[in-house]
């Protein structure tokens, strides 16, 4: 994959593969960004071996240069099947588990934030992903990472899970089913963010969350019942 784009601030930009030869970059690029985060927990970085575990081939990672600086990446990775499973969360049968793929950590060079490079970048693997061999795409945020939280519903997928992972903070968990057409029932409610035992009830009763609504100073999801 290579192409150029165009960004908002008039900037040419080219997004293409990264390879291992590229890790250290990479590992610059997510140490800053970790830096500028107001809310450290919302990002859960890999780290230098996980990194390679996915160039290595164990998944997809691209990166978008503005010139030879590496400015914003993105990573797919095929997960190994094991208790902590997202397709666990989402419901799915053990025999699906192989066809599932992560949408992995984004990182954005704060001085390129406001540019959609996040949601950019999604897309572009959405659209790569090999629909014969995968069928699932699943992944984790932390509430109130609006970003994040945005861009996952932008790219088609809804909230099947909140609960806590990575041992003890809380994540909701994202799924995309690349074979389906139908989308979820738009009638439905909403529920403040902060209440999680009601999403939590809503989503054991078969509800899946489909996006969010400021209302006032407070952040709700949508929720919506599954036909």
């Amino acid at each position: 994959m290579k192409q150029d784009i165009i960004l908002r601030n008039g900037q040419k930009v080219t997004i293409r593969n990264l390879t291992v030869n590229e890790l250290g970059p990479i590992i610059e690029l997510q140490e800053k960004v970790i830096g500028s985060l107001e809310v450290a927990s919302f990002l859960q970085p890999l780290s230098e071996e996980e990194f390679r575990y996915i160039l290595k081939g164990n998944g997809t990672m691209i990166g978008a240069f503005y010139g030879n600086r590496l400015i914003a990446f993105r990573a797919m990775l095929e997960p190994e099947i094991d208790e902590h499973h997202l397709g666990r969360d989402a419901g799915l049968p053990e025999t699906e588990l192989p066809t599932v793929l992560y949408s992995e950590v984004t990182n954005v060079d704060p001085d390129y934030r406001g540019n959609k490079l996040q949601q950019l970048l999604g897309q572009l693997l959405m659209e790569n992903v090999d629909k014969n061999r995968y069928r699932y795409v699943c992944a984790t945020v932390a509430p109130f990472n609006i970003a994040s939280l945005k861009d996952k519903f932008a790219l088609g997928m809804h909230i099947v899970s909140v609960e806590k992972k990575y041992g003890h903070v809380l994540r909701y968990t994202f799924i995309k089913d690349l074979a389906a057409s139908d989308k979820p029932s738009t009638i439905g409610i909403t529920v403040d963010m902060s209440d999680v035992m009601e999403q939590q009830s809503l989503l054991a009763d078969g509800w899946v969350g489909i996006g969010l609504e400021q209302v006032d100073d407070s952040w709700k999801v949508k929720y919506a019942k599954k036909d």
